[in-house]
């Protein structure tokens, strides 16, 4: 709900007034509010960052050629093919592990997700003021 106060001011200079209506929207949301819509927000950005790591390891290692049977680098494949698999036609993929190559689909993904959490914060953000 918004209220709306209207403030009239007269100043004279000589024969002249002038009245200025200022009006004040008061459509802050609960403080709570706000602190939630922040956490969440919060939460958002941690999720993307730990997979946008996860992504961007997964980068390196195909782009070194790392060999897929060492345990970190499956893990890493292993963890990181959900997210990256939805991208592998953009450009044409095979799967070739221990060859080095440059994984461009990769870096779509990277990108794509980040502009969903970008998109997600703004949303849950929407109309709370940057001063807050």
């Amino acid at each position: 709900m918004s209220e709306h106060a209207q403030r009239v001011r007269g100043v004279t200079n000589g024969n002249v007034t002038t009245k200025t209506t200022r009006i004040i929207d008061d459509n802050s949301v609960n403080p709570t509010q706000n602190q939630q819509s922040l956490i969440i927000v919060q939460g958002v950005w941690f999720v993307t960052g730990v997979l946008l790591v996860l992504l961007t390891f997964r980068f390196v290692l195909v782009l070194l050629g790392a060999n897929p049977t060492n345990g970190f680098t499956n893990f890493i494949y292993a963890i990181s093919l959900p997210f990256a698999s939805p991208f592998f036609g953009i450009f044409g993929y095979s799967i070739k592990y221990s060859v080095s190559r440059v994984e461009l689909s990769t870096l779509v993904a990277m990108a794509v997700y980040a502009l969903i959490a970008l998109g997600i914060s703004k949303l849950l953000t929407l109309g709370r003021s940057s001063n807050a």
